[in-house]
């Protein structure tokens, strides 16, 4: 689908380049509007439906089921290992799942597929004992 580059899609789009990693359309809005750029959050949600329409951001779910976004990079899609606890998203090598799908795409007579692919854990920082864990939790 072709991308009309509105002025607040541009802005939500070079907002999202700015972010480190992931992020959820709240806090795209809010960086939009601590940069003094005026938009609202409704707004923000469509050009990030544009955008995600139009393949131009990845997009995985956190366990409270909220959308995160990240700007998609120049050689294509791809998926993501992402932390539960920080956020912390690193790409892997997807090639098995892209060859799969195309696979059963083709076995079942399907054209144009999309699929997702979510993989979430904890990372190395983040992983504590239970026993730490809850007495962390206790302390805090």
């Amino acid at each position: 689908m072709p991308w009309r580059p509105t002025r607040q899609r541009k802005a939500v789009l070079s907002a999202l380049h700015e972010c480190a990693g992931f992020t959820s359309a709240q806090g795209l809005h809010e960086a939009l509007e601590a940069d003094g750029i005026p938009i609202g959050l409704t707004t923000v949600y469509r050009a990030l439906h544009a955008l995600d329409r139009s393949g131009q951001v990845d997009v995985v779910r956190e366990k409270s089921g909220e959308r995160l976004y990240r700007p998609r990079p120049a050689d294509g899609h791809r998926h993501y290992l992402v932390c539960r606890d920080c956020g912390l998203s690193t790409a892997v090598d997807a090639d098995a799942v892209e060859r799969w799908a195309e696979d059963v795409a083709g076995t079942m007579g399907f054209t144009e597929v999309e699929h997702t692919v979510e993989l979430t854990g904890v990372c190395d920082r983040c992983r504590v004992t239970p026993a730490v864990r809850g007495s962390a939790e206790q302390h805090s």
